[in-house]
């Protein structure tokens, strides 16, 4: 089918991050309307033609993540037998990402599970941030742009650490994250330290010792998902207890489920700077959450792909 065009639509996910994208590419938000039928089920309209179109879904699938994935599915299947030429998916936090891997006898790859479900509705392209384990673009058998908001981050930070670089420190808040600490910290140009925690259930941490001296230095912890920010918070109060100065906590993900955000404003953080991959309620925002936009990152990889044109250096930027 000959490509018409491109156009944008929205799920309810994410709704400011998509106009902002839309700004971004200067074109209009596409009218479709996804609600919900008496019963709970997921209802989708497309109001204008995408015929021969290239569409591009903006649907991060964070919290309530069955029904944001739903409605993912459901609008592609939508898409798809309205005749569209490609379906791009956006999914900024891809939900169920943690899920990447056996670590008992009868556990799910749901991880693996949910990039099947995206493929059997019909999605031809994948563009994510941040996956909590980098594999999952092997499960899909499409193409998958897989794009790091730590440049974004280190561009809210390098202002601040540029007169004394020399009291600043990068912390991974696990062994685990120690990767993405160091390619933090080569962003700019600091040293790095690592927590050793032991979890003894989900969603529960606590700190056993601190690889590195933090005293007198301001910590920058960085994580990829802030959930019920125990463990980011365990540590930043760790660390000043240690002798750490300020201590800012970031991440792309900001899920801040619960009472998070109560947790990061009683904690000793200075600042908690994230992404808006994941929409932020009023409720949930504070003087200590900052937002470093995705929007112009998301928009200019959607105009270089609906062009044909390379976005390796995007990966890079």
């Amino acid at each position: 089918m000959e490509r018409v065009g491109m156009k944008v639509f929205s799920g309810n996910a994410n709704l400011p991050l998509a106009q902002a994208i839309c700004r971004e590419l200067d074109v209009p938000l596409g009218d479709m309307k996804v609600g919900h039928f008496a019963d709970g089920e997921i209802s989708v309209i497309i109001n204008e033609t995408v015929r021969g179109y290239d569409v591009f879904l903006i649907q991060p699938t964070s919290g309530p993540v069955n029904d944001h994935l739903m409605e993912a599915l459901i609008c592609t299947d939508a898409f798809k037998r309205a005749s569209v030429s490609h379906i791009n998916l956006v999914i900024p936090y891809y939900g169920y990402a943690r899920q990447d891997r056996k670590t008992s006898g009868r556990e799910p790859i749901t991880a693996k599970l949910v990039a099947d479900l995206l493929e059997t509705a019909g999605v031809d392209r994948v563009i994510t941030v941040d996956l909590h384990a980098g594999q999952i673009q092997g499960y899909f058998d499409v193409p998958v742009d897989h794009f790091q908001g730590g440049r974004l981050l280190a561009d809210y930070f390098r202002p601040l650490i540029k007169d004394a670089p020399e009291e600043w420190m990068v912390v991974s808040p696990d062994l685990g994250g120690a990767t993405r600490a160091r390619a933090f910290s080569h962003l700019l140009g600091l040293p790095i330290a690592i927590i050793e925690k032991h979890r003894p259930e989900a969603n529960v941490s606590e700190v056993v010792d601190i690889i590195g001296d933090v005293e007198g230095k301001n910590c920058i912890i960085i994580d990829d998902i802030i959930d019920t920010a125990g463990t980011i918070t365990n540590a930043a109060d760790y660390l000043t207890k240690r002798g750490a100065k300020d201590v800012y906590i970031t991440a792309s993900h900001a899920l801040l489920s619960g009472n998070a955000a109560e947790k990061i404003m009683r904690s000793t953080v200075k600042k908690c700077v994230v992404t808006d991959t994941v929409k932020l309620d009023e409720e949930k925002m504070n003087e200590k959450i900052e937002i470093v936009s995705m929007a112009p990152l998301l928009a200019e990889a959607i105009r270089r792909i609906y062009s044909f044109k390379s976005v390796s250096g995007l990966f890079t930027r």
